[in-house]
């Protein structure tokens, strides 16, 4: 056998094996299950769930949430825009006092509109967006959810499966850490905002990061 055809013998079984391993990984995802459930955090927990304890089919449906949404561009919010959304979500906490289910709805319109306007899907394509949120804020994506089901639950739902008061402030305070990492400027979002920034980094606190106490009065169900 010539050596021209030993290198191209050589050539080819290398080939096959670089599609080999290409293919391989397609097949795996894009991500091992331990890189997604550190990702993920309590999301892979739902979605292993959701599966019925199928860990398979569960890092299926994230690794595909992470090729659909992974490098998905995030819009700035002008200060303006930021200083709007504070206004809202404080009115909101405010409203709970006296009108809790309305100020659920609120938040849940809240969020829907704030992460349309920093680039993830639509509100109006709500499983999508929170598919989307999952791959970047999993770990508080799931206040969104709660507020999201407070809110439609009498609207699909029996007139007595409505959530009580202590049920919709649990869900308004777990949405309230989404809402801040949304409104908050991000790393990317230039120097502009590092400028403003504390000593340490961090951007400052806004005013719906603030305490939010309801020892004051009780709230009322409405």
């Amino acid at each position: 056998m010539s050596t021209g055809v030993i290198i191209a013998l050589i050539v080819i079984v290398a080939a096959v094996l670089v599609v080999a391993a290409v293919l391989a990984r397609r097949a795996r995802g894009p991500q091992h299950g331990g890189s997604l459930k550190r990702r993920f955090g309590p999301e892979y927990d739902r979605a292993v769930a959701r599966h019925d304890g199928d860990t398979k089919a569960a890092e299926r449906e994230l690794a595909e949430r992470v090729q659909r949404h992974g490098s998905l561009p995030t819009k700035s919010l002008e200060p303006a825009e930021r200083e709007r959304y504070e206004a809202r979500w404080t009115a909101a906490q405010e409203r709970f006092v006296d009108s809790p289910r309305e100020a659920v709805g609120e938040a849940d319109r809240l969020l829907a509109e704030l992460a349309g306007a920093r680039g993830f899907p639509d509100g109006g394509q709500y499983e999508e967006q929170l598919a989307a949120l999952s791959v970047h804020h999993a770990h508080h994506v799931d206040g969104y959810r709660r507020v999201h089901r407070v809110t439609h639950a009498r609207v699909d739902g029996a007139q007595d499966s409505g959530a009580g008061t202590e049920e919709m402030r649990e869900a308004m305070v777990a949405a309230r850490a989404l809402f801040e990492e949304l409104v908050q400027p991000s790393r990317h979002d230039g120097s502009r905002h590092r400028a403003g920034a504390d000593g340490d980094g961090r951007a400052p606190a806004t005013r719906a990061q603030h305490t939010w106490s309801f020892n004051k009065r009780q709230p009322k169900e409405s």
